[in-house]
């Protein structure tokens, strides 16, 4: 007898099929031998042959695209997680980051952030929109609450405010590393038309990102450092490190940490003279 652990994208297939109430995607639930739905009735939902979606149970179907495998966790009424999942079984990789609108962050989240007292921390989304921040950040990276919510984004903040730009040390080059980071982040996420409007938009106002973004470079945002010069505390360096926020891979935390206690002092002062 095969391994069951043979055919784990099929069992894993077999199992969300039989979980499902019937009647729920209108078909009926009589004269039914096994619970769930039939095979020919997830096929159907997912608009694929019920030839080939048996197939795929059985472990012969081949290597599905990503168009059917979102087609069969639609079809199935799968979560987010469970989506994941299916992907992972089935191509051996997450699926793409999907660009999703946001407003805002969980409570939960926010006081993660706010726990943070001086460690500046901000929450983005994958098109670079700053949308949760704790106090710190607004005392040593920019002040959120006043900036227009549709200004506080890395990219407008980093090309187009003067104050983000002349306290920034070494400014082209952290700029390079911005947008290579960016670009990578925007090709992650499919590239939507939210994120291809703000490329357009920071190409016409800036030539300064328009010619670093002809260079096509990309580069990873996990951690390194970040070197300001604050008009009243001085010279400061923040080491970062960035985060998936889990359940949410289009959303990004970023943490910045002081790299010296010479630097935790700065940030206190900074802090002190802003309360």
């Amino acid at each position: 007898m095969a391994n069951s652990n043979d055919n784990l994208l099929g069992n894993y297939l077999k199992n969300r099929r039989a979980k499902l109430d019937p009647s729920a995607f209108g078909f009926t639930s009589t004269r039914r031998r096994t619970p769930g739905l039939r095979r020919e009735e997830v096929a159907q939902r997912a608009n694929v042959s019920a030839t080939w979606y048996t197939w795929l149970e059985q472990g012969r179907g081949g290597t599905p695209s990503t168009d059917v495998l979102d087609g069969i966790a639609s079809a199935l009424a799968l979560t987010a997680d469970e989506r994941e999942h299916l992907f992972l079984l089935a191509q051996h990789r997450p699926p793409e980051v999907r660009y999703q609108e946001a407003e805002g962050v969980t409570p939960q989240l926010q006081r993660v952030l706010d726990s943070m007292e001086f460690s500046p921390a901000i929450v983005r989304t994958v098109a670079w929109d700053v949308i949760a921040w704790n106090h710190a950040a607004m005392a040593v990276l920019a002040d959120y609450e006043t900036i227009p919510p549709e200004q506080r984004n890395i990219l407008r903040l980093f090309f187009r405010n003067p104050r983000v730009r002349n306290k920034t040390v070494g400014w082209e080059k952290e700029a390079r590393a911005v947008v290579a980071a960016f670009r990578a982040d925007a090709a992650r996420s499919g590239v939507s038309e939210r994120i291809e409007a703000l490329i357009d938009e920071m190409i016409q106002s800036s030539p300064e990102f328009q010619a670093i973004w002809s260079e096509h470079d990309v580069q990873a945002y996990g951690e390194g450092a970040k070197h300001f010069h604050h008009s009243t505390a001085g010279p400061l360096t923040l080491e970062y490190s960035n985060f998936k926020v889990d359940g949410r891979p289009d959303l990004g935390l970023v943490i910045f940490t002081a790299a010296t206690p010479a630097d935790a002092e700065c940030i206190r002062s900074i802090i002190r003279g802003r309360v």
